[in-house]
C-alpha cells in the first residue's frame, strides 16, 4: 500500500501525543483510606457480577470492566487515563530510569534479531559481543526465524541482576557461530541525551523525558560542563512530553534564586502549593535558552514557564503543546494503573498553559493539525493568543495563558528543516534501520577510521544519499528528497556516527546546522 507524505506531520504527532498523555506527574502514592472509605458494593460491581452470573453466553467480564474504566476516564479529560498491565510494567521501567537486562540496542531484522550496538561497558560487550551480531538462540530459546514480538524477545533476555544466560550469536563478519556467557546488570535508560560543549562558552543538554533519574543525569552533566567553564547553557526540551513534574522542579531550582517561585498547583478544593527555589542553584548568572516545539509538554513546559516568567532565560522554538494538568497514579492488583487529574498548575506569573479540551479528547490531540492549517509553525504572526490571559513577569514582558509557551524567539519548522515532511521522516526509526542494513552489508569499509576521517568520507560522496532515496521508494512511501539533500544527509551522517561512534557523535553532526541552535549562538541584529 502507498503511504502518503502528507499525512506524515499528523501520523508523527500523534505519536508524539501518546507520550504526552503521561503528563505532569506526582511522584507520590494514592492515599490508602481514598480506597477504604466503602466496602459496600457500587451499582458497577452489582451489575459485572449479574452479567458474570447470568448471562447467557460467556464473557470476560474483565474486559468490560476495562472498558467501563475507560469510557468514565474518557468523560473527564484527555490525560486521566486507563493504563493495561502491559503498558504500565512499560512504562514503570521507563520512568524508574533503568532495568536489569544484558544490554543491547536491536531489532528484528528479516527473521532474526540484529545487535545495532551493545551498550558501552553493558553486559553484552564485555562478554565480546559485537555490533551486527545475531542471536540465534537465549539458553535453548530458539529467537531466529519466529518474528517474535518485542515484549517476549525482552521477556527471554530480562531476569535477575546478577544472573547468567547464555546467547548463541551468529557473527557475520567471521561466518560462524558463538557462544557468550553474559551476566544481567542493571542498564539505565536515560532520560538526558547528550550534555556537550558547542563552543568554548556555551554548554548543550538534551533532555528525551522527565524520569526519576533525570535530574542526578543532568546535574552530572552540568557540573561537567561547568568545569570546562561555559557561561551560556542550552537546554534541549524538544519533543518531551513530560513526565515527573519533581525532576522539572528540581532543575529549574538550578537557574533561579532563593525563594523565586517555580510553579503552583491548584486542586478542586482550591488548595494551592507552592514550590519555591532554595540556595542550591548552581547556575544562577550564566545565561540559559531553553528550546520548545509543538510537542513539548508538561514536566517540560514547568521548566519553560518557571525560566520564562522569572525573566532568567529566552525561551526559543514554537509554541509547545499546552499541557497544564497534573495527574496521581493508582495502581491495581493485576498490574493495570488509573492516572487520574488532581490538579492544575500554573507558571510563576498565575498562567495556566493548559489548552481547552471541551470539544473531546479525539479533537484535542488532533489540534496539532489545526496548527498546521494555520500557519503558525512556519510564521510567529499565525499564532492565536486570548488577550484576556495576558501576563506580565516581573520586567514587564507580556506572555499568555490558555494554550502551551509561546517562545521568545520564533523557529519556524520550514527554516529548521526546509522540508517538513522529510524532517519528520529523518527523525523516526528508518534511518536507522537503513544505516544499520548498510553497514552490515560491509562494515570493514568504515573499520579504522577516525572520526574526522569519517566526516571526510561521508562527504565526499552522495552514495549513500542516493541508497537511501531508493530506500524511501521500496517502502512506498511518496516524498521526493532531492531538494532537501543537505538535510538528509546529515541525518544520514549523523545516525552512521551514533552506530560507529556513539550517541554524542550523533549531535556532534546534527547540531552543526540546527536551526534553533544557530538562532541562539547567530541571533538576527
Amino acid at each position: 500500500m502507498k503511504f502518503n507524505s502528507k499525512y506524515l506531520p499528523i501520523i508523527i504527532g500523534a505519536t508524539f501525543a501518546l507520550g504526552i498523555v503521561s503528563g505532569s506527574l506526582m511522584n507520590a502514592p494514592v492515599d490508602d483510606q481514598l480506597l477504604a472509605k466503602n466496602y459496600s458494593k457500587t451499582k458497577l460491581n452489582k451489575l459485572i457480577d449479574f452479567i458474570n452470573n447470568e448471562y447467557v453466553d460467556s464473557i470476560n467480564t474483565d474486559s468490560i470492566v476495562n472498558l467501563t474504566v475507560d469510557n468514565i476516564l474518557s468523560k473527564l479529560d484527555p490525560h486521566s487515563v486507563y493504563i493495561p498491565p502491559t503498558e504500565q510494567a512499560e512504562v514503570a521501567e521507563s520512568m524508574k530510569g533503568d532495568f536489569v537486562g544484558i544490554g543491547i540496542n536491536f531489532y528484528m531484522y528479516k527473521d532474526s534479531v540484529a545487535i545495532i550496538k551493545p551498550i558501552e561497558n553493558g553486559p553484552s560487550a564485555k562478554a565480546g559481543i559485537k555490533s551486527g551480531d545475531r542471536i540465534l538462540f537465549a539458553g535453548k530459546t530458539k529467537l531466529y526465524g519466529r518474528r517474535l514480538p518485542s515484549d517476549s524477545l525482552f521477556s527471554k533476555l530480562k531476569g535477575i541482576k546478577g544472573s547468567e544466560i547464555e546467547l548463541t550469536v551468529f557473527r557475520k563478519s567471521e561466518q560462524k557461530k558463538l557462544k557468550f556467557k553474559v551476566k544481567r546488570d542493571i542498564i539505565p535508560i536515560k532520560s538526558v541525551d547528550a550534555s556537550l560543549l558547542l563552543d568554548n562558552k556555551t554548554g548543550y543538554i538534551k533532555i528525551n523525558r522527565f524520569a526519576e533519574t533525570t535530574f542526578n543525569e543532568f546535574k552530572t552533566g552540568l557540573t561537567r560542563l561547568k568545569q570546562n567553564g561555559i557561561e551560556s547553557l542550552i537546554i534541549d526540551l524538544r519533543d518531551n512530553g513530560g513526565g515527573y513534574m519533581e525532576e522539572a522542579i528540581a532543575i529549574a531550582d538550578e537557574f533561579l534564586k532563593d525563594k523565586q517561585l517555580i510553579v503552583f498547583t491548584k486542586n478542586k478544593n482550591g488548595t494551592t502549593e507552592k514550590t519555591f527555589a532554595t540556595k542550591a542553584g548552581s547556575f544562577e548568572t550564566g545565561k540559559v535558552y531553553v528550546l520548545i516545539n509543538e510537542n513539548s509538554a508538561s514536566a517540560s513546559e514547568i521548566l519553560a514557564g518557571a525560566i520564562q516568567d522569572s525573566d532568567r532565560g529566552t525561551i526559543v522554538g514554537r509554541r509547545s503543546f499546552g499541557k497544564g494538568l497534573v495527574q496521581r497514579e493508582m495502581d491495581f492488583n493485576d498490574g493495570s494503573a488509573v492516572r487520574l487529574t488532581v490538579a492544575r498548575y500554573y507558571t510563576p506569573t498565575g498562567r495556566s498553559i493548559q489548552k481547552p479540551y471541551k470539544k473531546g479528547n479525539e479533537e484535542y490531540f488532533k489540534e496539532s493539525e489545526s496548527r498546521v492549517k494555520s500557519g503558525e509553525l512556519y510564521a510567529k504572526d499565525s499564532i492565536k493568543v486570548a488577550d484576556s490571559l495576558k501576563f506580565k513577569t516581573p520586567k514587564g514582558k507580556i506572555v499568555y495563558g490558555g494554550g502551551g509557551i509561546v517562545p521568545d524567539v520564533f523557529v519556524p519548522i520550514e527554516a529548521e528543516h526546509g522540508n517538513e515532511n522529510v524532517a519528520y521522516l529523518m527523525q523516526t526509526g528508518i534511518v536507522g534501520h537503513f544505516v544499520f542494513e548498510e553497514l552490515d552489508k560491509n562494515r570493514d569499509a568504515f573499520a579504522g577510521l577516525h572520526f574526522n576521517e569519517f566526516l571526510a568520507k561521508m562527504k565526499s560522496s552522495d552514495a549513500y544519499f542516493k541508497k537511501f532515496r531508493n530506500y524511501i521508494l521500496m517502502t512506498g512511501l511518496e516524498l521526493k528528497l532531492d531538494k532537501t539533500k543537505a538535510l538528509v544527509n546529515r541525518y544520514i551522517t549523523a545516525e552512521f556516527a551514533r552506530q560507529l561512534y556513539g550517541e554524542l557523535y550523533y549531535y556532534d553532526v546534527i547540531l552543526k546546522d540546527d536551526a534553533m541552535i544557530k538562532a541562539v549562538l547567530n541571533p538576527k541584529k
